[in-house]
């Protein structure tokens, strides 16, 4: 009885939004008890940036309105659905789909957005996907105008942005430029996954987080104290000498480029030892600033663009059909599916190299705030994400400490006033796709800002 009449109200609160309703799935034989959207919102002139957009399982009217953005920069939030934290995952082969249990979509209505343009399904007019962390964020935010303008009723639900990976500088980017504009959102906080804060950080604390996991042995680990250390103080962020630099390129070859599943140090790869990924050694050279090494092309990669030990090959399948396009509303001129874009990684600039003055501004703004790290990832290390927290100078209010789930430890937290780091043991990039019960219980806990 529940179900139905929550069914009723999901069907009669919101209208019918057409035409970018999607009304079936191919490959789908359930009934579901949730609506679902698939379309274009308009960022800036030409750019058309796809969406798929979910409503709550439990109560659509009063349940807060998540915005998911995967990083890259240059990777589509559609992996994030199907195959992370949305209700629907693809079978192993790409002809069914089935319920994802964890789904967020439980206890929030979840917007999904491939950003920026050249991502997935979304397009621009002129093809020129040459985009920066600022234009991405007036565009996310334009694209944000056009999705409450087409979903009015839902614009005084509480609001929250996570992203993750390079969304560590998509979302807090984004949210500053919500707090600043006119745009009426209910905006309540921001959480960031596994991701890219600070680019020193990231890079200083990598080192230390290989060392101590055993990746490499004492005689490099020497020569590094000897060659990159000073007075007690390391720098292998930045280091000028010429033998810091060519022990850190062995660090990276190692930790990078012997075949280690890079984003969980002890998961598989998938399809076994990849060394010559060109969608991993362009990611390196996005995120890190020693691997700068040369990128050498080589038409036998059959990894194309998934990154590497990630197994990609449900999603492309099922996104890639033709009746599935079609029931997404997707137009027969927007080119093929790809989990990343390799165009748009290639000419993606960076402007910020630390997210620093976005968090101080906006932790004063009032806004609740949570940094979260599976513990096994070598992309974007929890290591890194703590020390970037400690640098905010907030002050703590809640000591390191684990948090429970099905009463076992899932991690560990603390708290500095409404910003908490949190940890998920066994996790690595992809939190919700490899601990999803207990990130779902994580993300209901932030949204109800209640204990951990």
């Amino acid at each position: 009885m529940r179900w139905c009449l929550l069914l009723l109200c999901v069907r009669s609160c919101f209208g019918s939004y057409s035409p970018d309703e999607v009304l079936n799935l191919p490959g789908l034989s359930t009934r579901l008890n949730f609506r679902q959207w698939s379309g274009y919102l308009q960022a800036s002139p030409g750019k058309h940036l796809h969406y798929w957009f979910v409503t709550s399982q439990r109560n659509p009217v009063k349940d807060p309105v998540v915005l998911w953005l995967n990083g890259g920069p240059g990777c589509s939030s559609l992996d994030g659905f199907l195959s992370e934290n949305g209700p629907l995952h693809v079978n192993d082969d790409g002809s069914t789909l089935y319920i994802n249990k964890y789904s967020w979509n439980k206890v929030a209505n979840v917007l999904y957005l491939e950003s920026p343009a050249g991502v997935g399904f979304s397009y621009s007019d002129d093809q020129n996907y040459a985009t920066n962390d600022d234009e991405v964020a007036e565009n996310n935010y334009l694209a944000l105008q056009d999705f409450f303008s087409k979903f009015p009723n839902f614009t005084s639900n509480d609001f929250y942005i996570f992203g993750e990976s390079y969304g560590g500088i998509y979302t807090p980017t984004l949210s500053l430029k919500i707090v600043n504009g006119p745009t009426k959102i209910n905006f309540k906080g921001f959480a960031v996954g596994n991701g890219l804060s600070s680019l020193y950080y990231n890079d200083q604390s990598l080192v230390y987080f290989g060392y101590y996991h055993g990746l490499f042995g004492d005689t490099l680990w020497n020569r590094l104290n000897r060659y990159c250390c000073k007075s007690g103080s390391c720098n292998f962020f930045n280091n000028t000498n010429i033998n810091c630099r060519e022990t850190l390129e062995e660090v990276f070859m190692i930790i990078y480029n012997s075949g280690l599943n890079m984003y969980s140090l002890y998961m598989d790869c998938a399809g076994g030892v990849q060394k010559t990924n060109m969608r991993f050694l362009k990611d390196l050279q996005n995120l890190f600033q020693f691997y700068q090494f040369e990128v050498v092309e080589d038409s036998n990669d059959s990894s194309n663009l998934v990154p590497p030990c990630i197994n990609g090959t449900a999603q492309n399948a099922w996104l890639n059909r033709a009746d599935v396009r079609k029931a997404l509303h997707i137009p027969q001129f927007v080119p093929t599916w790809d989990i990343c874009s390799d165009v748009v990684g290639e000419k993606y600039e960076r402007v910020y190299a630390t997210m620093r003055d976005f968090y101080v501004k906006l932790l004063s703004k009032g806004l609740r705030v949570l940094v979260y790290n599976g513990d096994t990832d070598m992309a974007c290390n929890f290591l890194g994400d703590n020390w970037f927290v400690h640098s905010l100078n907030q002050k703590k209010t809640q000591d390191y400490q684990p948090w429970i789930y099905n009463k076992q430890v899932a991690g560990f937290y603390e708290q500095y006033g409404n910003l908490t780091f949190l940890t998920v043991k066994g996790a690595g990039h992809m939190v919700p796709q490899w601990a999803p019960a207990q990130a779902l219980k994580m993300f209901e806990s932030f949204l109800s800002n209640s204990a951990y």
